[in-house]
């Protein structure tokens, strides 16, 4: 082959692979909007009760019931005690999904709005309201079960155009993780057999520390060179399946909501992007995004003891559920006239 004829080929074959990874890193990075940076702004009159609710669900969930798992079954039980008395209070009827594990019954906790016009499509709502066993788990996962009950409370009576379903999943620690005993996964499966269509699926998972300190934010390789350093902000993380949910996700937070984002559609074996509720939706072919602080990628009291109340910041966990109160919004078709 001439050399001129291989130079040639060389240079479309860079040309090719240079388009290629541009696109790729379009596709799987590069997210709409800008992530919110300087002082934020004074808590709202809604934001600062939003906080106090958030606090008391945390405090009730991981300091008055304290561990909550198959070994602290009276605490599993304890907790879907109060979280389906709250949601009844806010006026919804629960539905519970109950399975047996060992002579052991365990339940996914279920409230639903129903869609006015496109009723078939659904938007979900879950966090996981077990702890790993031996932790009083403040952060993990108080804060996204506390997160998706006063979400359920923000939207109870209003009419979106989607149905809009709220869900504390049960077993979503291990032994559970990612085994078909994991409570999100037994929803998510029965989703899929009732030929359910969910067209997003957001899991609220360990969402209540940040860190203005340079290094306080650690990623898997190579995400290190491409994100911030600083553990301040709320990520949007989904699988290659789900980018478009993750950038309509963002870019509705980025919109509405003063406070830094970032987000990523990832390949689902890079450590961290599969861990927690959402991974059970893609197993079903439905789009699903964490909304996370990044768990052990940030918060030094994971999975331990220390991960108590005192360690959440409510005020900017209260900033972020205002925030998704409005994703969720658009995500369901709610609007001013419909409210």
């Amino acid at each position: 082959m001439p050399k001129v004829t291989v130079a040639i080929g060389l240079s479309v074959l860079a040309i090719i692979l240079s388009t290629l990874i541009s696109g790729a890193y379009f596709a799987m990075i590069q997210m709409p909007g800008e992530s919110f940076r300087g002082q934020l702004p004074a808590l709202t009159q809604k934001e600062t009760t939003l906080r106090d609710a958030l606090k008391r669900d945390v405090e009730k969930l991981a300091s008055e019931i304290g561990q909550r798992n198959y070994v602290y079954y009276k605490g599993l039980e304890a907790a879907a005690d109060f979280l389906k008395a709250s949601f009844a209070s806010a006026g919804y009827s629960v539905r519970q999904q109950g399975y047996t594990i060992n002579n052991q019954t365990y339940y996914n906790l279920e409230v639903e709005i129903q869609g006015s016009e496109r009723a078939d499509e659904i938007v979900m709502i879950g966090g996981h309201y077990d702890s790993v066993s031996f932790s009083p788990g403040a952060n993990d996962n108080g804060t996204g079960a506390a997160a998706t009950l006063e979400l359920a409370r923000l939207f109870a009576g209003k009419k979106p155009e989607r149905t809009l379903r709220f869900v504390e999943f049960v077993n979503e620690e291990p032994p559970f993780f990612q085994t078909e005993n994991m409570g999100s996964l037994v929803y998510a499966k029965r989703c899929k057999q009732r030929k359910e269509k969910v067209v997003a699926m957001l899991s609220l998972e360990t969402m209540g520390y940040y860190s203005d300190e340079i290094g306080s934010q650690k990623y898997p390789a190579p995400l290190s060179s491409i994100y911030p350093l600083q553990g301040n902000y709320i990520g949007f993380v989904g699988n290659i399946n789900s980018g478009g949910l993750v950038r309509d996700a963002i870019a509705s937070f980025r919109r509405h909501t003063q406070f830094p984002s970032e987000g990523a559609a990832l390949a689902s074996e890079i450590p961290g992007v599969g861990w927690s509720d959402h991974w059970s939706f893609w197993q079903q072919g439905y789009p699903g995004v964490m909304v996370t602080d990044t768990a052990p990628f940030r918060y030094p009291y994971y999975h331990t003891e220390g991960d108590t109340p005192d360690k959440v910041d409510y005020e900017r966990l209260a900033r972020v559920v205002a925030g998704l109160e409005r994703v969720i919004a658009e995500l369901s078709g709610l609007n001013e006239q419909n409210q």
